[in-house]
């Protein structure tokens, strides 16, 4: 079993610095790269209490935790949600909001202020009207620009995050015009991650090589222009890098999430790896989970590491990538990360990249996030 305290960074020395509650999968959105649980459906009558998630924010801050993240699904459709803010402001945890906007109205939004909110995350797809409610499933746009518009009216510092994808890669360089414009401090391209709906969208979601270097051309020219007014972030996509992401900082170095069903995870997509013993708030202290637990010290460290990783001078740098990326690609949490060059599975990234690169190839309607559209998707398979 690896010790907990060997192959840690940031340096957490151990501690769950970032606390994510995903309050609620419920979400008014229908996005086809969303990172929820296929099975998202089942967890709706499993959420924690208000009182249940007092707690969890109580054990937190007693291991360490220093910033949290309320998330979901939308975590806005949650009613107890200024009172979750106020007690994480009582007991000094700063607050982050990561929201769609939908539903964050101005009397919202003073009342989560007043309950002590420190930040907010917003998610923008477009620049397009139609074009980001068709993204989204949803007629979200005009909410979602509003919602902006009130963030920054009432001082709120705001990371702008706007997933990148191929139907949307195009509107890097409006998205920072506007953004610059409404004062934005922080704008978070990111292109996505292929888990869960994203990868079951993966053929018709990922850009090009040549579009993600255009993208990211767009971007350096706006921080010439920019300067240090705005500081804009772009996630190029790992299997781009031949490198593969330091996925969380490590597994159980720094980051703890919370599901709506109390259930802890080292990141929110652990749950796809079968065979692993996952437990809830319910039934554990939160500091046994984090601490002692099989499921956080499975993969925590770097002494677990496979070759080519345990000897590769880069393995204090990404831990070895993403357990749950090795899980879906290989069949095997425990392989070296196919995201990596040296991987002896990296060819199941070269191919699907390769299916990106074809100049003509069938194109498939996305898969928007919806239970009935998960039994139709594995009936028609």
């Amino acid at each position: 079993m690896p010790n907990e305290n060997q192959g840690l960074s940031l340096d957490g020395q151990g501690k769950p610095l970032w606390l994510s509650l995903e309050l609620t999968y419920r979400c008014p959105l229908k996005c086809s790269w969303c990172n929820n649980p296929l099975d998202f459906a089942d967890y709706g009558s499993q959420e924690l209490s208000t009182a249940e998630w007092k707690q969890v924010l109580d054990d937190a801050r007693a291991l360490g935790a220093l910033q949290l993240g309320f998330t979901g699904g939308e975590p806005l459709l949650r009613d107890d949600l200024e009172e979750l803010v106020a007690h994480a402001e009582r007991i000094g945890l700063y607050s982050n909001l990561i929201t769609s906007g939908i539903g964050l109205s101005e009397e919202r939004l003073l009342a989560l202020k007043a309950a002590g909110l420190k930040h907010i995350q917003l998610s923008v797809q477009s620049s397009q009207p139609g074009l980001t409610d068709a993204l989204v499933g949803a007629r979200a746009h005009a909410g979602k620009m509003e919602a902006a518009r009130l963030i920054k009216k009432h001082g709120f510092p705001m990371v702008l995050n706007v997933p990148v994808f191929k139907q949307n890669i195009g509107e890097v360089d409006a998205m920072i015009a506007w953004a610059a414009d409404l004062g934005i401090e922080y704008i978070e391209f990111a292109n996505i991650q292929y888990y869960n709906w994203a990868l079951m969208n993966r053929d018709e979601l990922m850009p090009t090589l040549a579009q993600v270097r255009e993208a990211e051309a767009v971007v350096n020219r706006w921080r010439d222009k920019l300067g240090n007014k705005t500081t804009i972030y772009f996630v190029i996509p790992d299997y781009y890098e031949g490198r593969p992401k330091a996925c969380m900082n490590g597994w159980g170095a720094i980051h703890l999430t919370v599901a709506p069903d109390g259930v802890a995870m080292p990141c929110q997509e652990a749950r796809v790896i079968p065979g692993l013993q996952f437990e809830s708030v319910r039934d554990k202290s939160l500091g046994w989970i984090w601490h002692e637990s099989p499921l956080f010290r499975k993969y925590r460290g770097v002494d677990w590491l496979p070759e080519p990783c345990s000897s590769c001078s880069e393995k204090d740098k990404d831990f070895g990538g993403c357990r749950c990326q090795t899980f879906l690609l290989t069949g095997d949490a425990g392989h070296a990360d196919p995201a990596c060059s040296r991987s002896p599975h990296h060819g199941v990234v070269q191919q699907a990249v390769a299916v990106r690169e074809q100049a003509v190839r069938f194109q498939k309607p996305l898969i928007k996030r919806s239970a009935q559209a998960v039994i139709t998707d594995f009936m028609d398979a």
